[in-house]
């Protein structure tokens, strides 16, 4: 899809999680800042200590984004950019992304640096790219969404974050423990391409992000499958303990997809509904690392070029002329 350039004045409206510590939201909010000042552009950061609140922020910037022609932006996790990038579709206003979280997916795939400095001086010369977004039932997901034991999963490592640290071993380890906890067994029904099929699975996790799916070894067409309009499901069989934690390490070792205890298939729309004699109303789900609960039927689907993202633009190195370069060297 062709990439255009936003004005070169419009204002940024800047959403930031306020994170764990207050010594470290105030370098990233005067991190942010200096660079905006630097470079002469305006800025509007707000910053959302209650997560509860970030919604309703998020909602509010995304409008004066609209009416003052201007630029919304995440800062934060994926959690939070998920939140922000919702309502910049909603609004139908541009949206950056400064990524702050743990294993930053949707900023990594898209070529947004991991440094903070280097985040916001890429987004002063980044091109608005049309990007592709999945959608559960009237909730938008960037990276990726589930039903299961995932979720599960997920609530344990933020629990395990809160007590340990936010870090990849962190997750890892919390993973570990939940494969190896008693859990039950999922029976859903799947309506995809006008047909109906029972399943019974651990978990079925919808992705809509190239880098994760090539990290845990989906095979030849599935990556691909998300740059071509489709959205992946994985949904491994039912297994015990130890085939769950052989799973995890085959996701690590990035072969998960070689594996025949997983089925994995492509599609842009699919319908999960569980059996009456069930009688359950309202399902656990996982939308991007965040968990809550959402009224079955649950529908997954593509909305293609809806997300106007703010794509990289040049390093600071490769955007300074060549006489600044000596420069610095001498």
């Amino acid at each position: 899809m062709p990439s255009t350039a936003p004005r070169p004045d419009a204002p940024y409206f800047i959403v930031m999680n306020a994170g764990s510590g207050h010594s470290e939201t105030e370098l990233r909010r005067s991190t942010i800042e200096q660079v905006f000042d630097g470079a002469g552009r305006r800025c509007h950061l707000e910053l959302v200590e209650d997560p509860a609140g970030l919604e309703e922020q998020a909602r509010a910037l995304a409008a004066r984004a609209v009416a003052e022609e201007g630029i919304l932006v995440a800062a934060g996790g994926d959690g939070t950019i998920n939140t922000v990038a919702h309502q910049a579709v909603l609004a139908g206003c541009p949206f950056g992304v400064l990524p702050q979280g743990t294993f930053n997916y949707f900023g990594r795939t898209h070529g947004i640096p991991e440094d903070l400095a280097e985040a916001v001086y890429a987004l002063l010369r980044a091109q608005v790219q049309p990007v592709q977004v999945g959608l559960l039932n009237n909730k938008v997901f960037l990276v990726n969404a589930s039903v299961g034991l995932y979720p599960k999963l997920l609530e344990a490592r933020e629990l395990d974050k809160r007590h340990y640290g936010r870090s990849r071993l962190v997750a890892f380890f919390s993973a570990v423990k939940i494969a190896l906890r008693p859990h039950r067994h999922l029976r859903i029904t799947l309506e995809l391409d006008g047909k109906e099929r029972r399943l019974r699975t651990t978990t079925l996790f919808v992705g809509n992000n190239r880098l994760q799916l090539e990290q845990v070894g989906m095979r030849d067409g599935l990556v691909e499958a998300v740059e071509d309009g489709q959205l992946v499901g994985i949904a491994p069989r039912p297994m015990g303990k130890l085939g769950l934690l052989r799973l995890l390490i085959q996701g690590l070792r990035g072969r998960l997809g070689e594996d025949d205890e997983v089925e994995a298939f492509a599609f842009r729309r699919l319908t999960v509904l569980t059996p009456a004699v069930y009688g359950r109303k309202r399902m656990k789900v996982a939308v991007d690392g965040e968990v809550s609960r959402m009224t079955m039927p649950l529908e997954f689907r593509v909305l293609e070029g809806r997300l106007h993202l703010l794509v990289q633009g040049p390093s600071r190195k490769e955007a300074r002329p060549a006489s600044d370069e000596a420069r610095a060297l001498s």
